[in-house]
């Protein structure tokens, strides 16, 4: 497995394994503490994991966490996703930077999101399944939702939207949205 910088957001990276193939399908180690540890992360931060199935054109985002945020590792295990990036911290190099990726359970590859940065993404295939290991415990009252349309963001998504969770569908533009995130 190799760490690789996102140039696009300051801090962020992609974790690319290194899979094994053979007649019987592949594997590959999708979480490695060792190669964690050598970007400076802290691999036992980590606190929750979770997952979520969506068809294609299911658009989720763009969240992200008020307060002191919230840092993650997002893989695609299984389909293929459109994966979207906004650096909305004050104080970094790459603010209101947008990054995009193509995660799928081909490469198995994570990205790395820093706390303070928004996060989305959209399902490319029929099934997508997208994993997510989470440096704190989710609370509702700190979610933060920004239109995922905003034109200030510009974000060029591969496929109209077929299905979208009310909040999101609901979700105010970046400069409403970053109000919230500060308080």
């Amino acid at each position: 497995m190799k760490a690789t910088e996102v140039p696009a957001i300051a801090g962020a990276y992609l974790f690319e394994p290194t899979p094994y193939a053979d007649e019987r399908g592949f594997f590959c180690r999708t979480f490695d503490a060792d190669v964690v540890r050598s970007v400076g992360l802290d691999p036992d931060a980590f606190v929750q994991d979770s997952l979520s199935r969506s068809v294609r054109g299911v658009l989720r985002g763009l969240h992200l966490r008020s307060g002191a945020g919230e840092a993650k590792l997002v893989r695609c295990s299984y389909g293929r996703i459109f994966d979207v990036v906004v650096d909305l911290r004050t104080d970094s190099p790459t603010y209101r930077s947008v990054a995009t990726f193509e995660l799928s359970g081909e490469t198995q590859t994570t990205l790395y999101v820093p706390a303070g940065c928004a996060h989305g993404f959209q399902a490319l295939t029929e099934t997508a399944d997208t994993s997510y290991r989470i440096d704190r415990p989710h609370d509702p009252a700190e979610d933060v939702t920004i239109a995922f349309d905003d034109p200030e963001l510009a974000i060029d998504w591969p496929l109209a939207p077929t299905t979208m969770s009310e909040r999101d569908r609901k979700a105010p533009g970046l400069a409403e949205a970053l109000k919230r995130k500060e308080s």
